[in-house]
C-alpha cells in the first residue's frame, strides 16, 4: 500500500511517499528564511510559497520513491490545524490528486501525525500510552489508549511553548524561529543563573500556561537593563528554557504515572529540543517510564508523518469524501 503524504499546515512544505511501514520519500522546502526578517510566519506569504513548492516537492517525491503517480494507492492531506490558507493550497492539490488518480482522499489531523511519527521509528511501539505534542501553536498531554484514538488530559491555557520560544527569542535578538535559537544558546549557559516561575506547576490539573513566564523575564530584562546590571545571554536563554521544560516533564510524567502507563511520547517541533528531551528521558529513567521521540527531522513538520496516517486509516477502510475543506482549529482525536 503506498500513500502520498502532503503537509502545508503552516510553513513548511511537505511531500513524502509511504509503503505500508516504509518511508520511501520524504522531501522538505522550509520557508524560514522567507518569514525571518518578519520575526514570525506571515500566512500570506506562506500559502504562496506553498504553490510554488508544492509540485516541485511532488516530483523530487516520486523519483527518490522510484515510483510513478499511477503506483499511488491513496492521498493523504494535513486538513487542520493551521493556518487557513496555507492548508487550502495543500487540500486543494491532494482533491486534485486523488480525483485524477481516481484514489482515496484521507484527511488528516496535524497533531494524530505528530505521535504518528513516533510510530515511524519504533516499529515495536505499544499503547496505552501518554504523549506530550509541543510545536509551535500547540502544547498538549494527550492519553493515547490505541494507534489514533486520543484523551487530552490537559492544555496550555494561552501561550504554548513554542510561541513563548519565539517572542522571547526575538525580545532577546536572536533569530527565527525561536526554539532552535535558544536551545543553541542555552547549551553555553546556567540553567539555575536566574529564577523564573513554573506557572502551574504544582497545579492538580496537567493544563499549561506560559503567557505569565514570557511576560516575566521580559520584565525582569528591562529591570536589569534599568538598574545597569549584566546579563549574560546564555544563562538568560538556559534559565528560560529551563522553566519551561521543568513544567512539561514534571506533568507529562505525573500523567503517566496516574494513568498507569509505562510509555512516554514527546513529539512536534519543540520536541526537538535537545534539554526537553535529555530532561525527558533521564527522570523516566528514575521513574521507570520509557521515552520515545522520533528523530528531530520527524520532530518538525512533514509528509512522513502524514503519508502514515493515510497508510493506516486506508487499511482500515476510511475514507474523506472530496469536498472536505480546510479545518484551522481542528482538536486533537476530531
Amino acid at each position: 500500500m503506498i500513500v502520498l503524504g502532503i503537509e502545508t499546515s503552516c510553513d513548511e512544505t511537505g511531500v513524502a511517499v509511504v509503503e505500508d511501514e516504509r518511508v520511501r520519500a520524504n522531501v522538505l522546502a522550509s520557508q524560514t528564511d522567507l518569514h525571518a526578517r518578519f520575526g514570525g510566519v506571515v500566512p500570506e506569504l506562506a500559502s504562496r510559497q506553498h504553490l510554488i513548492s508544492l509540485n516541485i516537492l511532488l516530483g523530487q517525491a516520486l523519483d527518490d520513491a522510484g515510483i510513478a503517480l499511477s503506483d499511488i494507492d491513496g492521498v493523504a492531506v494535513t486538513t487542520g490545524p493551521g493556518l487557513i490558507g496555507a492548508l487550502l493550497v495543500g487540500v486543494a492539490a491532494a482533491k486534485g490528486f486523488a480525483a485524477v488518480l481516481d484514489v482515496p482522499l484521507i484527511g488528516v489531523n496535524h497533531l494524530e501525525a505528530h505521535v504518528e511519527a513516533a510510530f515511524i521509528e519504533h516499529a515495536g511501539l505499544e499503547t496505552p500510552l501518554v504523549a506530550l505534542i509541543v510545536s509551535g501553536g500547540h502544547t498538549i498531554i494527550a492519553l493515547v489508549p490505541e494507534r489514533g484514538r486520543f484523551e487530552v488530559l490537559g492544555q496550555t491555557i494561552d501561550d504554548a511553548a513554542g510561541e513563548a520560544f519565539d517572542k522571547i527569542a526575538r525580545y532577546i535578538g536572536l533569530g527565527f524561529p525561536g526554539g532552535p535559537e535558544i536551545d543553541r544558546l542555552a547549551a553555553q549557559g546556567n540553567p539555575a543563573a536566574y529564577a523564573f516561575p513554573r506557572a502551574k506547576m504544582n497545579d492538580p490539573d496537567y493544563d499549561f500556561s506560559y503567557s505569565g513566564l514570557k511576560t516575566a523575564v521580559i520584565r525582569w530584562i528591562r529591570e536589569q537593563q534599568e538598574t545597569g546590571k549584566d546579563i549574560d545571554g546564555a544563562d538568560l536563554a538556559a534559565s528560560f528554557q529551563e522553566a519551561v521544560v521543568d513544567v512539561q516533564v514534571a506533568k507529562t510524567m505525573r500523567a503517566a504515572e496516574e494513568r498507569g502507563v509505562k510509555t512516554v511520547i514527546i513529539a512536534g517541533g519543540v520536541a526537538a529540543n535537545s534539554r526537553l528531551r535529555a530532561r525527558m528521558r533521564a527522570d523516566g529513567e528514575k521513574r521507570g517510564i520509557d521515552v520515545v521521540s522520533p528523530s528531530p527531522l520527524l520532530c518538525t513538520d512533514n509528509g512522513a508523518m502524514i503519508a502514515a496516517v493515510g497508510v493506516r486509516k486506508l487499511a482500515a477502510g476510511d475514507r474523506t469524501p472530496l469536498d472536505v475543506s480546510a479545518s484551522p482549529n481542528l482538536a486533537l482525536g476530531a
